[in-house]
């Protein structure tokens, strides 16, 4: 979890032209994925490219890189920061609009020497108020990284009984007072904006402890809202089923997650693939931010990261 104001974890700002942030964990994911140069390599949450932009430099032609990404504002950025436009030795680039739950239908077995999988919400979509991800300003509760299909965050909290709000934040947000939260949101209904949800939900549960008082009481009602508006557990368990299919021997993959519920999948996903021999783990504990990393991005705080290499 996002610690402080923080309001959900994120991604670490995938480095891009509107944030300046360097992506999170970014010297130790690209020693992990340990790039061969000519390649063919996936970046399964382009963002705005900062990672991509250090893979593509050590790839080189005739590498492939592959970015993909739910959000069509992250590929335009992640275009304009990756086109090889006046570059030599730049490996050949594509950008797909996608979720990384499609790898196993678009990439052939054995395709790929990589995959890299930097989970959660990028700054592109926290820093902007009209996508709705964010309490820290004003704006509709959307939350959608794909804005073209898929509810809306205002209407599963306008549209879904008690109960099922109450299972959905305590499943996703892992919110002990989810009841409490979910009867304060259905007797304020309609909502339809991200600081009316905001207040309703800190109304609702006030910090009892110092722990509680380390996170805003809405943060992990408005992670539990984005989990499930994007699937993201789902595509999480998709892409991790996949991997192993598509990675040729000796590819390797790396994810950085930015909570308990996305790590422990990972952890668990990495172990199997250990027990039937198709992985060895090149990570026996999660990497996590350097104080020196925490201080310039305190968002990269929760980031933790796991690495695996196909061996069969």
């Amino acid at each position: 979890m996002g610690e402080g104001s923080t309001n959900t974890p994120e991604r670490g700002g995938h480095g891009g032209s509107k944030t300046g942030h360097v992506p999170v964990l970014l010297k130790e994911a690209i020693e992990f994925l340990d790039i061969k140069p000519g390649g063919m390599y996936i970046d399964a949450t382009v963002g705005l490219g900062g990672h991509s932009f250090e893979i593509a430099k050590r790839l080189g032609v005739p590498g492939h890189l592959i970015g993909l990404d739910k959000d069509p504002a992250a590929l335009d950025e992640a275009r304009a920061r990756l086109t090889s436009s006046g570059r030599e030795g730049w490996p050949q680039t594509s950008l797909l609009h996608s979720s990384f739950a499609e790898i196993g239908r678009r990439f052939e077995p054995a395709s790929a020497d990589g995959i890299l999988a930097d989970l959660g919400a990028s700054s592109l979509q926290l820093d902007e108020p009209a996508r709705g991800f964010s309490f820290q300003a004003g704006g509709p509760l959307d939350m959608r990284m794909n804005p073209q299909v898929g509810p809306t965050a205002e209407q599963v909290v306008n549209h879904l009984d008690e109960r099922e709000l109450a299972d959905l934040i305590y499943e996703f947000g892992e919110e002990r007072r989810s009841r409490r939260i979910a009867r304060a949101i259905v007797r304020s209904r309609p909502i339809r904006t991200t600081t009316q949800l905001a207040e309703i939900v800190s109304a609702a549960a006030r910090p009892m402890n110092q722990e509680q008082r380390r996170i805003h009481p809405a943060t992990r009602t408005f992670q539990a809202l984005r989990i499930f508006v994007n699937h993201e557990l789902d595509d999480l368990r998709e892409l991790l089923s996949a991997a192993p299919q598509v990675l040729k021997e000796g590819g390797r993959i790396v994810v950085i997650s930015f909570h308990s519920l996305e790590d422990r999948i990972v952890k668990d996903a990495f172990r199997e693939g250990v027990k039937q021999r198709r992985y060895k783990l090149l990570t026996r504990k999660p990497v996590t931010s350097g104080e020196e990393e925490i201080s310039r991005n305190p968002r990269s705080r929760s980031a933790k990261m796991r690495a695996a290499e196909k061996i069969s």
